[in-house]
């Protein structure tokens, strides 16, 4: 409590305790008060004097206790008043506010910060970015973007679970802030992506950095538990200057670029050029993306049934036939999978393709039953390893009401030797439900006969590369002869794709 000229009249014990002065040290006193900060003595005094002058808004202000220790506080003043309406002194209920304040503080470090390496996250790199966008719009400033994705990190991870990627993502984020200049910016902006700015730095004064950057992880060697991995990272780079377009375009060239490092063998630097023709590609792709996704939404896929036919004529065997995929553009042209199924793989719509080919073709396939002895469906790698999908595919045979028997499904050899546990069930959890299974590309695989017990396949097609040159090459017409005889001898059917011409024909 104050009176009408500021002086202190009255403390109670609370405050004493939160600024840590004795009663009979503060009692008499007039401002400046010694627990006001030297600092903030003016401001404290504009407080006070629109007290005085009947204003009271409440405030925010710093105090400091006698130890020296500054603290926030929230103080709501008051008048007394006589009976005349005269004011007699001041009253200031103070809160020591600190706690709150830490959580507040927390919070907003939280937002900004990536929580496992304590790096900026996406929020604080964009913030960053358009700063630094900012600046070259009214300075001659030069500054540097990179994007780096971990090469190998999905192979810790899958190996050893989610706490080493964790513990690799840490020992990345520390030996990268190492390696940087102190104004230089590193955030964390995705599961194994990180971005950096690199401040008043143009591209061949940057590239240096990169490099060693590059060295420096391609030299660390990650351990966990017993065993030992090495890693690398992807590097996309942009300049940051006046002629930069956006932040959302920089963004954008340095994720492509980033892409085309990674595509171009992994462990790349990729400079960011507009005329460069590896990025038109990546663009050509993303439009893919876009033409695919709005296919599935509007049913602009199309299936279609290709015979498979025996060597030798059988009027008793109903038609065999392989489904293939079409796309149809915007002018009803149709589009070979050759053309939209890297991007349906690079970018993950395979699953998505796979439960609309099957959805399409067990209606199809029902709706034609009586004419069809065998209908084959081709699956993606990323099928196969999706955990879902298996139960998609059981509970699609349920509801269509398609006969199971009539079902064969090809996955390529490569998926299934990728993933040997994982192949052999679904192998084996779909001939249990009566369906067949085929194995693709049989032959494409450095140790195709080896793996060829293991998995429970009723079919091999064999890999067309030798196929279609086994009239011109006796190694590849060997090759052919060889997988034919072991099928046989396993008690396996086998096709041949790519019989183009009699003389393949005749051959097989």
């Amino acid at each position: 409590m104050l009176d009408t000229q500021g002086a202190l009249v009255q403390v109670n014990p609370a405050f004493c305790q939160m600024v840590g002065f004795e009663r009979e040290e503060l009692v008499g006193l007039a401002a400046p008060y010694p627990y006001w900060p030297p600092e903030d003595i003016g401001s404290l005094q504009d407080a006070f004097h629109a007290a005085e002058a009947e204003n009271f808004p409440q405030l925010e202000l710093t105090l400091v206790r006698k130890n020296g220790e500054r603290f926030p506080t929230f103080i709501s003043p008051s008048a007394v008043r006589d009976a005349q309406g005269q004011i007699v002194n001041f009253i200031a209920t103070v809160k020591d506010v600190s706690e709150r304040k830490k959580a507040e503080n927390e919070i907003r470090f939280q937002a900004l910060h990536d929580e496992l390496t304590g790096l900026g996250n996406r929020r604080a790199f964009d913030q960053i970015l358009s700063q630094a966008f900012a600046q070259t719009r009214y300075s001659n400033q030069h500054h540097v973007m990179c994007y780096l994705d971990i090469d190998e990190f999905k192979v810790v991870n899958d190996t050893c679970g989610h706490s080493a990627g964790d513990e690799l993502l840490r020992q990345v984020a520390r030996l990268f802030t190492e390696a940087l200049r102190g104004d230089d910016h590193l955030c964390r902006i995705g599961g194994d992506e990180f971005g950096i700015i690199l401040q008043n730095q143009t591209v061949e004064q940057a590239l240096p950095l990169a490099q060693r950057l590059q060295a420096g992880l391609a030299s660390h060697r990650f351990a966990w538990q017993s065993q030992t991995f090495g890693v690398g990272v992807s590097i996309g780079m942009v300049a940051l200057d006046a002629t930069s377009e956006s932040v959302e375009a920089l963004m954008q060239a340095a994720d492509s670029s980033c892409y085309v490092a990674k595509d171009a063998g992994r462990g790349r630097i990729h400079v960011y050029a507009k005329d460069d023709h590896a990025l038109a590609q990546r663009h050509g792709v993303m439009e893919w993306v876009s033409r695919i996704e709005h296919a599935l939404l509007h049913d602009r896929l199309v299936l279609f049934a290709q015979p498979i036919v025996p060597l030798v004529p059988d009027a008793a065997r109903g038609l065999h036939c392989e489904i293939l995929l079409r796309l149809r553009d915007g002018q009803d042209r149709l589009v070979a999978p050759g053309q939209f199924m890297p991007a349906v793989e690079r970018y993950h719509l395979a699953t998505r393709i796979d439960r609309w080919v099957v959805t399409h073709a067990l209606a199809w396939l029902l709706a034609h039953q009586d004419d069809i002895e065998l209908c084959a469906i081709n699956l993606s790698g990323q099928s196969l390893g999706d955990a879902s999908f298996m139960g998609f595919v059981l509970d699609s045979l349920e509801r269509s009401g398609a006969p199971a028997e009539k079902l064969c499904f090809e996955i390529t050899e490569t998926a299934a030797i990728s993933s040997m546990h994982t192949a052999t069930h679904f192998i084996d959890t779909l001939r249990q439900r009566g369906c067949k299974l085929s194995l693709d590309d049989f032959g494409s695989g450095l140790s195709s006969f080896a793996y060829l017990r293991t998995l429970p396949v009723d079919v091999l097609k064999i890999d067309g590369q030798f196929v279609k040159d086994m009239a011109q090459d006796a190694v590849s017409l060997a090759m052919v002869k060889s997988i034919h005889d072991i099928g046989c001898l396993m008690g396996k059917e086998t096709v041949a794709e790519f019989v183009e011409n009699d003389a393949i024909l005749e051959l097989l």
